[in-house]
Formats: C-alpha cells, sequence, structure tokens
C-alpha cells in the first residue's frame, strides 16, 4: 500500500510516518495543500490521509478540488476537530473516512485497509482473486490454502496486482509503488521480480494469474469475469484491448 501524507507540521507527520511504516505502508509527504493536490495528480496513490489546517489551503478545499478533477484516491481526514459540523463537512467535500486525533495506531491502520479493500470492490483483509488469497493484515499469500512464501518486495509487487486486478501495471508504477522515487534501480529488476513471483505461483498452479501485455506491462487476471469469445487464456498471449486500462 502506498499512501500520501498531508500535514505540515513537521513534528507530527514525523510520528505519523512512523507508525504507517511500522504496518508496512510506503508513505509519501506533503507539505502543504497545494502540493498534495500536485502529487495526487501525477501519481497514483492507494490512500492520501490528509490533516484539515494545513499552511495554506483548508483540508476540506485540497479534496474539493482534488475530487474537482476527477481524482478517485480515497481521501481519509485524521484531525483534532471532533466536531459532527465538522465531519460532515469533510464528508460532503469528498472524504471516504474521519479520524479524530488522538487516535489509536491499531484502529487507524485498520481503517486505512478497510477504505483500501472497499475502494477496490474486497469486504475482508483477505482479498481473493481465482485461487490466489492475500491478507492484508498477515502481509502473506495462499494458493488453495498452501502458503506462499514471497520476500517484501515480491509481496508488495502481488499487493499492487492484486489491488488493481483486471487492470495493465506498468513497470513504471511497480518501480514507483516499491521505491518512491528514491534510489530506483533499472527497469528491468521488475521482470525479474516478476519471473520469481511467477515461479513461486506456479508451484501451486497459479502462475498463469499473472499476464504479461507485451509493450506495456502485468496484469493480474481476474478469473470471476467471464472471457469474452475468442479471447486467449494464455497469460503470455493477453492484449491491450483484451484489458482494462491502467489508473
Amino acid at each position: 500500500m502506498r499512501l500520501l501524507l498531508v500535514e505540515s507540521d513537521q513534528a507530527t507527520a514525523q510520528a505519523l510516518i512512523k507508525t504507517l511504516k511500522q504496518g508496512g505502508i510506503t508513505v509519501d509527504h506533503a507539505h502543504t495543500g497545494h502540493e498534495a493536490i500536485d502529487m495526487l495528480r501525477h501519481y497514483d496513490y492507494d490512500l492520501a490521509l490528509t490533516e484539515l489546517t494545513l499552511e495554506d489551503l483548508e483540508g476540506y478545499e485540497v479534496i474539493r478540488r482534488v475530487r474537482k478533477t476527477q481524482i478517485q484516491t480515497p481521501i481519509i481526514v485524521l484531525s483534532g476537530l471532533n466536531r459532527a459540523e465538522a465531519k460532515i463537512k469533510a464528508f460532503h467535500a469528498g472524504a471516504d473516512d474521519y479520524i479524530t486525533k488522538p487516535f489509536d495506531s491499531e484502529e487507524l491502520l485498520a481503517r486505512l485497509q478497510a477504505v483500501l479493500r472497499r475502494s477496490r470492490g474486497f469486504s475482508t483483509a483477505v482479498m481473493t482473486v481465482g485461487p490466489l488469497a492475500l491478507d492484508l493484515n498477515a502481509k502473506s499469500a495462499s494458493v488453495d490454502g498452501n502458503h506462499v512464501q514471497l520476500t517484501g518486495k515480491e509481496y508488495a509487487i502481488l499487493e499492487l496486482l492484486v489491488l488493481r486486478r483486471g487492470n495493465v501495471l506498468t513497470k513504471d508504477a511497480f518501480l514507483n509503488h516499491l521505491y518512491g522515487g528514491i534510489d530506483e534501480p533499472e527497469m528491468k529488476i521488475i521482470d525479474v521480480f516478476i519471473c520469481k513471483l511467477r515461479r513461486k505461483l506456479q508451484q501451486f498452479g497459479a502462475g498463469h494469474l499473472i499476464g504479461t501485455v507485451w509493450g506495456r506491462g502485468y496484469v493480474l487476471r481476474d478469473e470471476t469475469k467471464a472471457i469474452a469469445p475468442g479471447t486467449s487464456t494464455d497469460p503470455s498471449k493477453l492484449t491491450p484491448s483484451s484489458l482494462q486500462p491502467s489508473f
């Protein structure tokens, strides 16, 4: 999971970043509302977590401007304002949840996960696609009940594929998700990760779930959707026209 934290107070931001990273979340930090809007326009985040009191804009205005540009990234407000009026105003602006300070760290992480999985069409922390099950809480994967041993990077890639199932993801998207623009290795490392991940899934007959779309990237096939007549089920032969575009 990759999250954008919008918080002007540096001390508060550092404490939140520590809590989020301990929960296995990759965090980018925006100090101002304008910076947050720009980052949400240019990068594909799973979630955004914002304070209402920022240096330049109110959090409400940040949410309104983001929603006006049709950006669907789930936005959670984290604020010391606990009045009903503040919460109602945030929801009307387009917020998906509202958490008041002080907060319990475990509750915060649980609510972030709940908003994320609901936004991707999953009702529980265990997300299933065909025989594959991914547990957001345990950060683990299994195929037909068989545990798949994954490294941290392999899990992060599989999590992104599951959350965006049926959508083509570019190598740039994977690099951005894994490294956030910091010390990024060469793009071919994604091919290496995907190859190892497929091999591990194939031990239990699920390597076919990860398809290659030549010239574009990779996709996790959603087996719950009907396959159009004449469409190949061989992941190596999937074509862009048979898949949804990335977002």
